[in-house]
């Protein structure tokens, strides 16, 4: 097969980059980008002129650095009329340009030509954004590239009769019935729970009610970052084993729990939430108490279900509701913490699920005002079988933009040193310094916990699906590092 594109003859050599391995050679890439150019990817001077005949016009320089990615080697830039550079790529010497067909005749010269940074071209943030669309609607027309992902878009049964999930992956909401008695495991390991965390950058408070089969754990924590202190009490009850009657779903349901020294209640009305809390000696013979409440409107949520490869009837079923304008108050030792709708924020983890005994994770969360409109995200691995999807995703003005895989880079021995996380598909690219490590570790032989939730302030990068970049700056957050046997 012939091409048209300068160098084609040549341009033979193997990606560097191992999730590209389909693309045996620029030849290949070529192919590829032919189906992924588009207007949108064309240079704005250039758009009212581009069609499909000429699908190659206006995008020589991100073509390049994606060229770049994926084979290595340079970049390079002809000089044209205008002031602008043309760019094209050299690898081990040999010299190809996949877009020299929109200059139809004209013949370029690629001796002698400068170097092309794209630190300096990336600099123009229209730009970036238009390589980052590129490099997504490559990546989604790569086999496997997300596989990780399947979206769930069906309502039916959580679980199959034999107990095993229906479809593992993820969703915008809950979609999946739960029907705790459709569960094949003992009652003493079904775990459900609903945690709540409000947080604005001085202060945050963080709510739990759950019940773990053999144990159940009630918790209040208040955390003040600007004095650099936390306290976390907790009240564990012996076997509810479901006499809880936690709702079948986040949509509904109201769950009071009171045994004298703790009252709380978690409420669900119509395109809101609430919470209440009168916690008896929380700490030094003192009462803590809150009134919380959400605003809920109709927006997309992270849902996960993943299996466990070692265990068919074990399963994680969780819901992540972010970007919950905030108000209300809490009151501890005399001070009164207010939470303000304009900038502050609460997020909802509610889980159900058998799970195995011996698990470590990663989990992250954050929400704040970006550009002006709500912006969260949900980043987390480490949990059962992912193949089927990730439970990272972005939030940004109600919308879900889902992303692949998250790493944690967590400094080894000390928790309070900066962390940095990155992303496979490089749409989340962060550093973390943290203020306040909520530390727990308990060993009670059968059952040993080791947590550390890390709060502290994230600047960087988010990418959304349609590749705009959000520059994310000192966003109040959290990510731990847990690891449970029980």
């Amino acid at each position: 097969m012939s091409y048209q594109f300068y160098g084609w003859q040549t341009a033979d050599m193997a990606p560097i980059d191992a999730r590209y391995s389909i693309i045996r050679n620029p030849r290949v890439l070529y192919d590829f980008l032919s189906s992924v150019w588009c207007a949108e990817t064309c240079a704005p001077r250039m758009r009212m002129d581009w069609s499909e005949d000429n699908r190659t016009l206006g995008q020589c320089s991100i073509t390049s650095f994606l060229v770049q990615d994926i084979f290595g080697g340079e970049v390079y830039g002809i000089l044209r009329p205008g002031g602008n550079f043309h760019c094209y790529n050299v690898v081990d010497g040999k010299v190809f340009d996949l877009t020299s067909e929109q200059f139809g005749g004209e013949k370029l010269c690629y001796e002698n030509n400068p170097r092309q940074e794209r630190e300096v071209h990336f600099a123009s943030e229209e730009k970036k954004q238009r390589y980052e669309l590129l490099k997504m609607r490559l990546n989604a027309r790569i086999p496997g590239m997300n596989r990780r992902n399947h979206e769930v878009t069906r309502v039916q049964p959580l679980l199959r009769e034999d107990g095993s999930l229906t479809e593992p992956g993820w969703s915008r909401k809950l979609l999946q019935v739960y029907d705790r008695n459709a569960i094949h495991a003992p009652k003493m390991r079904i775990k459900e729970w609903d945690y709540y965390l409000v947080l604005n950058d001085g202060f945050a408070g963080a709510f739990t009610l759950s019940d773990d089969g053999y144990i159940g754990l009630q918790s209040v924590s208040l955390l003040n970052f600007r004095e650099g202190w936390e306290h976390t009490e907790t009240i564990l009850n012996a076997l509810p084993m479901g006499k809880f009657n936690l709702p079948a779903s986040s949509d509904s349901g109201t769950i009071r729990y009171d045994d004298g020294r703790l009252a709380m209640t978690f409420w669900k009305g119509e395109g809101k939430r609430a919470i209440a809390c009168r916690f008896r000696n929380f700490k030094d013979g003192k009462t803590f108490r809150c009134r919380i409440e959400l605003e809920q409107p109709d927006m997309d949520t992270m849902v996960i279900a993943t299996p466990w490869k070692e265990k068919k009837n074990a399963f994680y079923y969780n819901q992540k509701i972010n970007t919950m304008r905030a108000s209300g108050w809490m009151k501890f030792d005399g001070k009164e913490y207010v939470f303000n709708r304009e900038t502050d924020f609460g997020t909802l983890d509610w889980g159900r699920g058998v799970w195995t005994y011996d698990n470590r994770w990663y989990w992250g969360s954050g929400n704040g005002i970006v550009e002006g409109k709500p912006f969260g995200f949900n980043i987390g691995y480490g949990f059962g079988d992912t193949t089927a999807a990730s439970e990272n995703m972005l939030f940004y003005d109600g919308k879900g933009h889902k992303l692949a895989d998250v790493t944690f880079h967590i400094p080894e021995g000390d928790y309070m040193k900066p962390w940095t996380f990155t992303s496979s598909d490089g749409r989340f690219e962060m550093d973390f310094v943290p203020v306040l490590d909520r530390a727990a570790k308990i060993d009670a032989k059968v059952i040993v916990s080791d947590q550390h939730q890390v709060f502290g302030r994230m600047s960087g990068k988010a990418v959304l699906d349609n590749g705009r970049t959000l520059e994310v700056k000192d966003l109040m957050c959290f990510a731990e590092d847990v690891h449970n046997r029980y």
